[in-house]
């Protein structure tokens, strides 16, 4: 099974574990958790250019963190594995710095620290942890996010409510800080039908209710709001058609009172060749070029700087170059590294920790620095907060619990040092620093508004 099947698997083993909660009898109806969607209506304050994507680094934001006591009665979310998150089974291998947040914002577990201290979590249910983050990105000079939405998730009604409290917090945290953002469906795991049912839907929903293209910190691109689709031709047997991707992005484009937006794709490494982890369906050309912007999914293609620069260089410029010719834009993907040990560990499986080494910085800069040089002109960073595949560029303790699980740190680096080197990136790409082959050398702490 290659590195994109397995990531979309264990994505998928997420959303399910997600729904697999029973929901108790205090939860709220549908119809009342709809009721409770609402426009932003909170302060806001200047900040980066929304009006474009041209220049910018947006993160993904998976906001799928959920612990006991965070007041959504799921459990811990997306830390557990088999259902437990406990010394020895558990589903990340970075642990969140913490020494932050406040007392209001911790969620003790059974894990301690050398010094015998409980180790706490976080929750994206908690508005404050959440604008924090955002703080953390206008601290460092990061532009945005692109907030995950989970086709699979939102088809329950619990599901439906989490992601919901999250987007309102992705928004405060937006106009608090003067970010922007921009939302993203993750169509994983959706059965024949779905997409109609439930995404399409969704998204009335999100205009209607919440109004979240008329926020001011949502992203536009070339005068549209910008929404992204990730999951369009790739060959893991996925239950839904192209059909029904191609319907989606004409009605995002093109419905009288919800299109008229700036469609993304997000596609397989191998969408132009139409091989290896894409569909061998010529149709998925036909249905990318319905869209605005093509975004290739690389996470796992290389594993070394080395192999990062020769594939962008052999592979991306020709993904620039066809989208180029057909009057689109490209929005490439870089990631600091990768690591999923414990959530293999749990399963029986082997996975080493750090199965691709992050290497101080070196992996990421390299992948920013070969997409400068074919001309990219924007990028996706995966992920801001993503500890479960050990892609996660927000801050990451370097004193973890000890015991039956290991966890990456980021060595003898500060915690922020990855979002530091993002918003480095993030002026590399806005054209404000040359390219440099050399990763760049920090001067002493200064917080960067951009």
């Amino acid at each position: 099974m290659s590195m994109i099947t397995r990531i979309f698997v264990s994505v998928s083993l997420g959303v399910a574990l997600l729904l697999a909660s029973v929901a108790d009898a205090k939860s709220p109806s549908r119809q009342q958790v709809i009721a409770q969607m609402k426009p932003y209506t909170g302060n806001r304050i200047r900040g980066v250019n929304t009006s474009t994507l041209f220049g910018k680094v947006m993160c993904g934001y998976q906001g799928w963190f959920m612990a006991e006591g965070d007041g959504g009665n799921r459990g811990w979310v997306h830390y557990s594995a088999r259902g437990q998150f406990k010394p020895g089974q558990c589903s990340i291998d970075l642990w969140p710095d913490m020494s932050e947040l406040g007392s209001d914002e911790k969620y003790p577990t059974s894990f301690k620290h050398k010094n015998g201290s409980v180790a706490s979590v976080f929750s994206s249910q908690n508005r404050k942890t959440v604008v924090r983050h955002f703080k953390w990105m206008r601290d460092h000079g990061i532009d945005g996010v692109f907030l995950q939405r989970f086709g699979s998730t939102i088809k329950s009604t619990r599901g439906l409510a989490a992601r919901t409290t999250v987007t309102a917090n992705v928004q405060a945290g937006a106009n608090l800080h003067g970010r922007t953002w921009a939302m993203m469906y993750d169509l994983s795991g959706l059965r024949a039908g779905d997409i109609e049912k439930y995404v399409i839907e969704d998204w009335k929903l999100l205009i209607d209710k919440m109004r979240i293209t008329r926020d001011k910190a949502y992203l536009r691109h070339r005068g549209k709001p910008v929404v992204a689709v990730w999951g369009i031709g790739f060959n893991d047997k996925r239950k839904y058609t192209l059909d029904e991707c191609q319907k989606l992005i004409e009605f995002l484009k093109n419905d009288p009172k919800y299109g008229g937006n700036t469609v993304v794709l997000g596609v397989p490494t191998w969408w132009r060749t139409l091989r290896r982890d894409a569909v061998s369906d010529k149709k998925l050309h036909d249905v990318i070029r319905r869209a605005d912007i093509v975004s290739p999914w690389t996470i796992g293609r290389y594993q070394t700087p080395r192999q990062a620069q020769k594939h962008i260089a052999e592979v991306g410029s020709e993904d620039l170059q066809w989208c180029k010719a057909a009057g689109k834009e490209y929005l490439p993907v870089i990631f600091p590294g990768f690591s999923w040990h414990n959530m293999h560990k749990a399963r029986g499986e082997d996975s080493p920790l750090g199965k691709i080494p992050r290497l101080g910085g070196k992996f990421l800069w390299s992948q920013a620095i070969a997409n400068s040089k074919i001309g990219a002109s924007m990028t996706y960073l995966a992920m801001f907060d993503e500890i479960d595949e050990g892609t996660a560029i927000f801050k990451c303790t370097n004193n973890p619990p000890i015991g039956a699980s290991k966890f990456l740190t980021y060595k003898d680096l500060p915690t922020d040092h990855y979002l530091w080197l993002t918003g480095r990136i993030g002026r590399l790409v806005a054209g404000k620093i040359p390219a440099t082959e050399d990763i760049p050398k920090r001067k002493p702490a200064k917080t960067l508004h951009k």
